[in-house]
Parts: C-alpha cells; sequence; structure tokens
C-alpha cells in the first residue's frame, strides 16, 4: 500500500486558495471540526459538510483537479466548488464514507 503524500499536499493546497480566494470571508462557526463545506453542483449549487479525511482519497483528489480545471482557484462562490451531478458526487462520497 503506498501513500501519495504529494497529492495529498497538493489537494490541501488547493482547498486553502479557494478558501483564501473568496469573495466573502468563510464563516467557520458553521463548520464541524474535522470537515469542510463545498458546493456541488453542475447548474444549481449545493453546499455540502465532507470530512477532512476525503482529502486522502484517489477518487476525491480526481474531482478537485476537475475542479481547478473548470474553475481555477478564484470562484464567484467564494469557495470549493465541485463540477459534477450532486447525484454523482452523493454516490462518490458515501461509498468513500464521508455520508
Amino acid at each position: 500500500m503506498a501513500i501519495r503524500m504529494p497529492r495529498i499536499i497538493q489537494a490541501r493546497k488547493i482547498l486553502r486558495r479557494s478558501l483564501s480566494n473568496g469573495s466573502r470571508t468563510p464563516t467557520y462557526t458553521d463548520i464541524p471540526k474535522g470537515y469542510f463545506a463545498i458546493y456541488v453542483g453542475e447548474q444549481e449549487k449545493k453546499r455540502h459538510m465532507v470530512p477532512v479525511s476525503l482529502l486522502s482519497e484517489p477518487l476525491f483528489q480526481d474531482l478537485l483537479h476537475q475542479a481547478e480545471e473548470e474553475f481555477g482557484y478564484n470562484h464567484p462562490m467564494g469557495t470549493l466548488t465541485i463540477p459534477c451531478s450532486e447525484d454523482v458526487f452523493t454516490d462518490l462520497a458515501s461509498r468513500l464514507g464521508a455520508f
């Protein structure tokens, strides 16, 4: 079993950039410890709380790279946005143990 530290570190950097480049200041009081907020959806975006442990999952890292390609780091929503349907994300997150 190999540990992919460079991918984990890169995923964390993507998350930090997304949170720091937002148009509004994130409110950390409504995010439980060990979680982070993301928006999911192609047209209408819905906010989800996701455990930080997903950052080490290769499938979730692939989604982060897609988000980087589609939205870049300065997204108007002000936080990380995943460009896939909510059904696909919910299915993936439940298989990875997030929900």
